[in-house]
Formats: structure tokens, sequence, C-alpha cells
């Protein structure tokens, strides 16, 4: 079974630039506090890289 990352957005991306906009919606988050399971990955963890200051991430079992 592939490991999976548990991402929430904590921070509101409302005044980040608009590439950071895209790559949080591209993650699948849409409001405050919501949380995600993605595949561990180099794909998905170039995008937590790129907006790590509005995300929180934790390894799912």
């Amino acid at each position: 079974m592939a490991k999976t990352l548990k991402i929430t957005l904590v921070k509101s991306p409302i005044g980040a630039i608009p590439k950071h906009k895209k790559t949080v919606a591209a993650l699948g988050l849409r409001k405050l506090n919501q949380t995600v399971e993605k595949t561990d990955n180099e794909a998905i963890r170039g995008m937590i890289w790129h907006v790590k200051h509005l995300v929180k991430v934790e390894e799912a079992e």
C-alpha cells in the first residue's frame, strides 16, 4: 500500500502570489482547515514545498 500525506490548509492564500493560489487549488484545498489525503510522491512533495507556509503536512498510516 502506498504511503499517503494528510495536507491541511492552515493559512489563507488570499494574499499569496497567483502561482501559490493555483498550487493550493491543485492540491484540492478550497477552505481553511480543510484536509486532503494525497499519495506521497515527488510531484506532491514539490507542490507542498512551494506552499509550505500555507499548509500543515502529516504522514498518514
